[in-house]
């Protein structure tokens, strides 16, 4: 895992050294991510959606700096501090409603209602891509607390990498170290 970090990205990830310690959970857990989101036909966008989301339900700064990058590549630094923030305004009413079953699923899961189940079928979403998403979502949640009870800080590299703007709109979680 320590070979792949650096031969990808110049030095080796906070959490990879956490998870270094169980690499085949951490194989199995990316491929359940994977295999989930696949089967809830979420866009790489739609996945921001619920990791931000979640994150920021949470206090997860890791994630949160993580796929902040990626929004922001894809979409730019506004868009990126709105899904910090909850701002719907930029999302589209799919983009809208995975952020918020991501935000229930994460704080409460047992607050949900069949009103935010038909909000996910409104957004285009049937039962089977539901259920899927709802595992992406809470698998990413359990990610997000292994990684913190860890100890993983967001890595210097991807927090200095982030739009000034977009960095200062994270204000939960650890700092990056």
């Amino acid at each position: 895992m320590y070979a792949e970090d650096l031969a990808d990205d110049g030095y080796v990830w906070d959490l990879t050294k956490a998870w270094a310690h169980q690499p085949e959970a951490h194989e199995k857990l990316m491929a359940l991510f994977a295999a989930t989101a696949d089967a809830a036909g979420l866009t790489p966008r739609d996945k921001a959606m619920i990791v931000l989301a979640q994150a920021a339900a949470i206090g997860d700064s890791y994630c949160a700096v993580a796929w902040s990058q990626r929004l922001t590549d894809w979409a730019g630094p506004e868009t990126a501090i709105a899904a910090l923030t909850g701002d719907e305004e930029p999302f589209s009413e799919r983009e809208q409603a995975l952020a918020a079953w991501a935000r229930t699923v994460a704080r409460s899961p047992g607050s949900s209602t069949p009103r935010d189940v038909d909000r996910l079928r409104n957004a285009g979403f049937n039962d089977p891509q539901i259920v899927a998403l709802t595992i992406y979502a809470g698998l990413r949640t359990a990610f997000s607390s292994i990684n913190g009870a860890l100890g993983a800080s967001p890595d210097a590299a991807l927090a200095d990498a982030l739009d000034p703007a977009v960095r200062t709109a994270i204000t939960w979680g650890r700092a990056p170290g």
